[in-house]
Order: C-alpha cells, then structure tokens, then sequence
C-alpha cells in the first residue's frame, strides 16, 4: 500500500509523531486514514479545497504549500501518538500533543484568511 495523503508525506508525519510512537499502529494503512481525516479538517475550517490529489499539490508553488503539510503533519502526528501513548511517558506525549496542536491552529488562523489562501494556490 502506498502513501494515500495529499498535502503531507508518510515521512514528515513520522518526524512529527517521534521515535516512540507505537510501531503495531503507525502503519501506512492508518497513516492513510488519518491524513484523509486530516485533510478533511482543513478543507472544512478553510472552506476550500487547495488539490484533490498529489499531482494537484505538487504543481503548486513552493512558497505557500508547506503550510499544507505543516498542518497535516501536525495532525497526524496527534492522531499516531494518541493511538497508543505506551512509548511516551504520559507527559511527554502530552506535551508533543499540545505542541502540535498549538501549531495546527496557528497554521489553521492563517489559512482561514483569503489572501493567505490565495498566496497558496497562486505563489502570489
């Protein structure tokens, strides 16, 4: 099975979630699933739908797509770690998770706005 997510590589996932995540569910079938999810989040609070594939995101300009993957990642990495906490100590997941969270509503303020919106799609 090969990576299914639009905005955020398998890869910057895993660098989100951390070296502890739980290996049994931290599999390409759930990392799917989960930037499915992911996308639909930022689809519903932007009200917009930036590519509906990789080939779509990939034509994008480079100055404004990383925030898609930024905040997609994030999310992902919450979803991974909250699967199973067992290799973090309970702290140190909590911590990871507010950090992500805290970085997926900053990236979602900016993205509500149509100007940043427009800066993403056209580089402009």
């Amino acid at each position: 099975m090969g990576h299914n997510g639009i905005y955020a590589t398998a890869a910057e996932c895993a660098a989100k979630a951390g070296e502890l995540v739980d290996g049994t569910g931290w599999v390409e079938a759930n990392i799917n699933f989960w930037c499915l999810h992911a996308e639909g989040v930022i689809h519903t609070i932007c009200r917009k739908v930036f590519a509906t594939a990789a080939a779509g995101y990939t034509a994008m300009p480079a100055g404004g797509k990383g925030i898609l993957a930024d905040a997609e990642s994030c999310l992902v990495a919450i979803y991974g770690i909250e699967y199973n906490m067992a290799g973090y100590n309970r702290l140190n997941a909590e911590d990871m998770i507010n950090i992500l969270r805290d970085n997926f509503l900053r990236d979602m303020a900016i993205l509500r706005d149509q100007k940043a919106q427009a800066f993403v799609i056209a580089g402009a």
